[in-house]
């Protein structure tokens, strides 16, 4: 059996309209959260959340591990710059959030002429020199800001700081998280035109402040513990793991038409026939 997954959106200041043209209405769509069994956004599938219409036994025996649902898939429009931000690994966020942290991968499905991603430090900083960037609003001269077209990918450990720059519209895996510590945010105001928070301190304390090197791009886009993605077209499914299918541009599920945006969740033990372009998430052994 496959479900269709109906997900909700985000209105962010940053976000854009091109998330119309996947399937998300809306004035100004930032984010659609395309699976999503996180609080903050639940999805549904046939009316229902998913949290109790695809239970445990859907996941299959390699998310035994997890105490809850391991990923969390977007599509991410950035029609402006987002904030420099980091994300805390599990050991930090447990202790001190009480939730947890988040590694995630980015998929650029479209790219506006110049687009680009800040990804980790041009070289090895310390806690001192980041700081200084922070507050002389230079922290982007010490990143890499890695020019995109479509079909590029990164993979974004926990304590990488990073940034998604305008024009930029992409696929996201991440784990099932909403915990962001942000760094710089160009001065902007949040709706209530008030500056948005910073959190430096925290972020201080879990960046990755060695040199990034990217890592190598394949089939396999990417894979941890949280999850396997790979882009896919035939036969897909495993006894193991669910698999959550994304299209990004215009296929076919099982013989039936799917458009480009929309969400399918496949349970362990079933297989579903797909064409055309998807962006497919598993969960593997390492």
């Amino acid at each position: 059996m496959v479900y269709k997954i109906d997900g909700v959106t985000k209105d962010y200041i940053w976000g854009g309209q091109r998330l119309r043209g996947y399937g998300y209405p809306g004035e100004r769509i930032a984010e659609a959260w395309a699976l999503s069994f996180h609080p903050d956004g639940m999805s549904t599938t046939d009316g229902a959340p998913v949290s109790t219409a695809l239970p445990r036994e859907s996941w299959g025996e390699n998310c035994r591990a997890f105490e809850q649902f391991p990923v969390l898939i977007k599509l991410i429009d950035a029609a402006d710059n987002l904030s420099v931000q980091v994300h805390p690994s599990d050991d930090y966020a447990l202790r001190h959030e009480g939730q947890y942290g988040k590694t995630e991968m980015w998929y650029v499905v479209e790219a506006a002429a110049g687009a680009g991603l800040y990804v980790g430090f041009k070289q090895d900083m310390t806690a001192e020199a980041v700081k200084a960037h922070i507050d002389a609003g230079t922290l982007t001269d010490a990143l890499n800001f890695f020019p995109v077209r479509p079909g590029d990918c990164f993979f974004i450990p926990s304590g990488t700081v990073h940034a998604i720059g305008k024009g930029c519209l992409i696929a996201e895996v991440q784990q099932n998280s909403n915990l962001t510590y942000r760094v710089y945010d160009y001065g902007r105001v949040g709706a209530d035109g008030k500056p948005r928070a910073l959190h430096v301190d925290k972020a201080l304390a879990v960046m990755d402040l060695g040199k990034y090197a990217p890592s190598k791009q394949g089939d396999l886009l990417a894979q941890c513990r949280y999850f396997t993605v790979r882009l896919a077209t035939g036969t897909v499914g495993s006894d193991k793991t669910f698999t959550s299918i994304l299209f990004i541009g215009d296929g076919t599920i099982d013989g039936k038409a799917a458009q480009k945006g929309e969400s399918y969740f496949v349970p362990a033990g079933s297989r579903a026939q797909i064409e055309g372009q998807a962006v497919v998430t598993t969960v593997e052994p390492l």
